[in-house]
């Protein structure tokens, strides 16, 4: 029971640090203290030193022997390859949909459609954070849509750790109206069992994130040797 309670602590430690990684609370090259870690989430160092460890496997932290751990961070280039294979992996994931989808998840859908409309016409500082949260909603009920658990898990990954670059864009209002707009054209190709045009709509939907964020391969060649001058 206490090992269960050990690996238990540690998993949530992994999961709050890697959630301040990805949201930007810890930034690029911010040293992360044991001591101060496990202070403010109340644990000792010992779920810490393993959480870090763990972190350091995904690459999002740097462990220099004798020198401690440091935020890896996501760069330019983790981001334009990720959404590079999400506007794979989502097509495959919409036309997937379309022969699983239940009644229950295309009406989570058309609400979370109506929520994000009605939103969007609101005035003040939080309709940009509630847009975005009910993006992330629509895309969650369509990877579990999906009914693959392996594509579900590696599609939420990689929409947790693209979050930032994500909010930019749905933040954009320009941007969040069109994105809503191919949210419903997905969903009615879903609807119609359209499975190709799922799939071409939903790849479709993910490059037109990537041009509103200005991600190329020349954009992502020249902070690399930008980077690398600097060195």
């Amino acid at each position: 029971m206490e090992e269960y309670h050990d690996r238990s602590l540690r998993g949530r430690v992994f999961q709050r640090l890697r959630e301040d990684i990805l949201s930007g609370v810890y930034h690029e090259h911010e040293e992360l203290r044991e001591i101060t870690i496990g202070e403010e989430l109340g644990v000792s160092r010992t779920p810490v030193r393993e959480a870090l460890r763990q972190l350091e496997l995904e690459g999002l932290v740097t462990i220099i022997p004798n020198k401690g751990a440091y935020v890896t961070g996501i760069t330019q280039k983790d981001v334009y390859d990720i959404y590079k294979i999400r506007s794979m992996l989502e097509g495959m994931c919409a036309r997937w949909a379309t022969e699983h989808i239940t009644e229950r998840q295309i009406e989570e859908l058309e609400e979370v459609l109506l929520l994000s409309e009605f939103h969007l016409q609101k005035k003040g500082g939080e309709q940009a954070e509630q847009v975005t949260e009910l993006d992330g909603k629509f895309h969650k009920v369509l990877y579990e849509a999906s009914n693959s658990r392996i594509l579900e898990h590696v599609l939420s990954d990689f929409h947790k750790y693209v979050q930032m670059a994500r909010a930019m864009s749905v933040g954009e209002k320009n941007r969040a109206v069109r994105s809503i707009q191919e949210h419903r054209e997905i969903l009615k190709a879903i609807k119609d069992r359209d499975g190709e045009l799922a799939e071409e709509l939903a790849n479709r939907h993910i490059l037109n994130v990537m041009k509103n964020l200005h991600l190329s391969e020349q954009v992502v060649r020249r902070e690399n040797r930008e980077e690398q001058e600097e060195i």
